[in-house]
């Protein structure tokens, strides 16, 4: 017994690190396909385009569940009120906020709203296992704030216009996402993250196909080129599928907490394919609000992450 428990603990500390590797390599991911979407929502109705790309990551997940079991996942009868809830948070109204979000402002200001991700996840966490909320998480939640309000209220003619209103609503992706976080790491005790995956963006793009339907389907993407299908490709299967299966993967051996910290890189590396790609500007202002967003966020994990 006393023989195996070193083994044992190397064993986890390799499959920690490996996890962290992945998760780092989905944030890069994540990062350039907020750029990638950028390009497509400005161009497609962004209904239709969320439907196009979650369709694409559900065809990835059944594929992979399929060569792995012969089947399609197995998901309890008592497990699919708790998966709704989630597709509703996670992809539906996720997709909604972000695509029609980034139709409305620029890849730099997503990115930085995105870096509140990890500190609003932390809070939720904390409140639903009803961790008390100290000092830091305050000073946090006060950092991350004025790094946002810095970017977004710098704008010249700054308000309730269309810009505005897009950074309102990759806000509320950005709470949409971290909720249905939380409630994945009670799945992940039941689940494996293909069944998670696989369930969670099934009835999402159900939920999105069913809205393109009411509101009308924009054909125009059908007919468009080669470079738009690629990018639409690579948002659906390498961004969403891929990065969404190693985030969920890597909240059940992580937690919540640990694992939200690791969205402080998708604004460092959206911020610079934005630069590389979109030729948005780089400002003072971007890099003050950046700093404040990463610091909240640092200072309002700091007591989860030496609990960890």
């Amino acid at each position: 017994m006393t023989q195996g428990r070193p083994r044992d603990d190397a064993g986890v500390l390799i499959q920690s690190r490996n996890a962290q590797l992945m998760l780092t390599g989905a944030m890069l991911l994540w990062g350039l396909n907020i750029p990638a979407i950028r390009l497509l929502a400005s161009r497609f109705d962004p209904v239709m385009l969320a439907a196009l790309r979650m369709l694409c990551a559900c065809c990835v997940f059944a594929l992979i569940a399929l060569r792995r079991n012969g089947q399609l996942p197995h998901i309890a009868r008592g497990h699919w009120g708790l998966v709704f809830v989630c597709s509703l948070l996670m992809v539906y109204g996720n997709q909604i906020f972000f695509t029609g979000g980034m139709a409305l402002t620029t890849a730099t200001n997503t990115a930085l709203i995105v870096a509140l991700g990890p500190l609003i996840s932390s809070l939720l966490a904390a409140l639903v296992f009803r961790e008390r909320l100290g000092a830091a998480s305050i000073i946090g939640i006060a950092l991350g704030l004025v790094g946002v309000g810095v970017v977004v209220l710098q704008r010249p003619g700054a308000g309730l216009g269309r810009a505005g209103l897009g950074d309102a609503m990759i806000g509320a992706s950005v709470f949409s996402f971290a909720i249905g976080g939380v409630l994945v790491q009670r799945l992940a005790r039941r689940l494996d993250a293909i069944a998670i995956s696989w369930g969670i963006y099934t009835m999402g793009t159900v939920l999105l196909i069913l809205h393109a339907c009411v509101a009308g389907f924009d054909t125009r993407i059908f007919a468009s080129g080669a470079g738009t299908w690629s990018l639409l490709l690579f948002s659906g299967i390498a961004a969403t599928a891929i990065g969404n299966l190693i985030w969920n993967r890597s909240i059940g051996l992580l937690g919540i907490s640990r694992t939200a910290l690791y969205l402080n890189w998708v604004p460092l590396f959206a911020i610079a394919f934005a630069v590389l790609f979109l030729g948005e500007p780089m400002s003072w202002w971007l890099v003050l609000g950046f700093a404040c967003v990463v610091s909240g966020t640092w200072i309002g994990t700091m007591r989860r992450r030496q609990a960890v």
